[in-house]
């Protein structure tokens, strides 16, 4: 099903929670709406089911207005943040439920075909005749998709289903609600904040800032090229860089900060020189202490911190200006991180409980040991990193 919102407004009192939204949502597409709390994707989700209406615009499905539709006839099954199940009907009855009101019901023979087919896709058909208040985190959220599946809508509404399960489990959601939905072929209409979910599982994504569409893309295209900063930032993050383009040569834009000159790649004249602009360097584009074979984008700075994130080292480097850059590197041997005990000591960090001393600096005695979290190393550490022309986004100042 083809959903179309047409210039959708709704207001709560003063508030405008959804504010001109127009949006365009392919058969079997898996559509994200993704933005921080109070944007209006949640509310946007809500009009799109029919419980509350616009105040303005219009929502169509496959070309026909669905403004005055009630719920239960707009053939859409929703998946709510708390799941919603009933606490005193087991999990067949409550995956059977949709299939029991009125415009929907079917045999009892069709319906227990049914509902077994869906808990069989959810592997859940060995706990049948299980209440909810004894299944796990995860076998609730498969009751609550199945619920919403077995009624075979042709649109399915997600409001952010995965938030109430741990990191772990979360991962192993989001691949299975994608496989299913692709194989289902229905379109899915999902809400969340989480940038990784909407990243690993999207087709396209909606930004919204309060109330408004800041940009729609593919993943790729929205990391990649978001559209202004607060896309840039919102998504997987940035470091934002003030400047000034200060020429445009041979394909190249060299842009003026308070810390140093940087190169990028054509813009296709879309900065003049003396234009105010924003880099945003994504952390992954700043390469420590490599050889790049070109004094482009090559600068220095003191590295003031390194965060362990088990995968990946976040590492903080204050340039002369005092703004922070921020970069992150995967696997090991990256610069900061602190010696293991018996392992090869770290030029210009504190040495480490148990360890050999680190070369150039004096062993730390009389302070606690500290087992886990930010490394700090020495402030006189100084650090390099380099950035290709083509990892910097050039935006426009706001």
């Amino acid at each position: 099903m083809n959903v179309s919102l047409q210039a959708i407004v709704k207001r709560f009192d003063a508030v405008i929670a959804v504010d001109g939204v127009s949006l365009e949502i392919h058969d079997g597409e898996c559509f994200f709406l993704l933005g921080p709390s109070g944007c209006g994707k949640t509310t946007l989700l809500r009009m799109i089911a029919g419980f509350c209406v616009p105040d303005e615009g219009r929502i169509l499905f496959d070309g026909q207005p669905v403004n005055d539709l009630p719920p239960h006839r707009r053939n859409t099954g929703m998946v709510f943040q708390n799941y919603a199940l009933w606490p005193h009907l087991t999990v067949f009855d409550n995956v059977a439920f949709g299939l029991t009101v009125p415009g929907r019901t079917c045999p009892a023979s069709e319906r227990r075909k049914r509902v077994g087919r869906m808990l069989e896709a959810m592997h859940m058909e060995d706990l049948a005749r299980r209440k909810p208040n004894r299944l796990s985190g995860g076998q609730q959220q498969r009751v609550a998709l199945a619920r919403a599946l077995v009624i075979d809508p042709a649109c399915l509404l997600l409001d952010e289903p995965l938030s109430n399960l741990d990191a772990k489990l979360r991962l192993e959601m989001r691949v299975e609600i994608r496989r299913l939905v692709k194989q289902l072929g229905i379109t899915t209409i999902y809400v969340t904040h989480d940038q990784k979910e909407a990243l690993s599982m999207a087709d396209r994504c909606a930004i919204l800032r309060q109330g408004r569409v800041e940009q729609v893309g593919s993943p790729r295209d929205l990391y990649e090229r978001p559209a202004n900063r607060f896309v840039a930032d919102f998504i997987g993050g940035a470091n934002l860089v003030p400047g000034k383009v200060r020429a445009v040569i041979n394909g190249f834009t060299i842009i003026a900060t308070t810390f140093g000159e940087w190169t990028a790649r054509d813009l296709h004249g879309a900065f003049q020189p003396g234009a105010a602009v924003a880099l945003a360097i994504r952390p992954e584009a700043l390469h420590l202490h490599a050889s790049s074979g070109t004094d482009l984008n090559r600068f220095a700075g003191c590295l003031t911190e390194t965060i362990y994130l088990g995968e990946a080292t976040e590492s903080w480097i204050r340039m002369a200006d005092g703004f922070v850059m921020k970069a992150l590197e995967s696997g090991p041997g990256i610069p900061g991180r602190p010696a293991i005990a018996g392992g090869p000591a770290i030029a210009g960090g504190p040495a480490i409980a148990g360890g050999p001393a680190i070369a150039g600096g004096p062993a730390i005695t009389g302070g606690p040991v500290i087992t886990g979290g930010p490394a700090r190393p020495a402030a006189s550490v100084e650090i390099q990193f380099h950035v290709n022309p083509d990892d910097v986004i050039v935006l426009a100042a706001e």
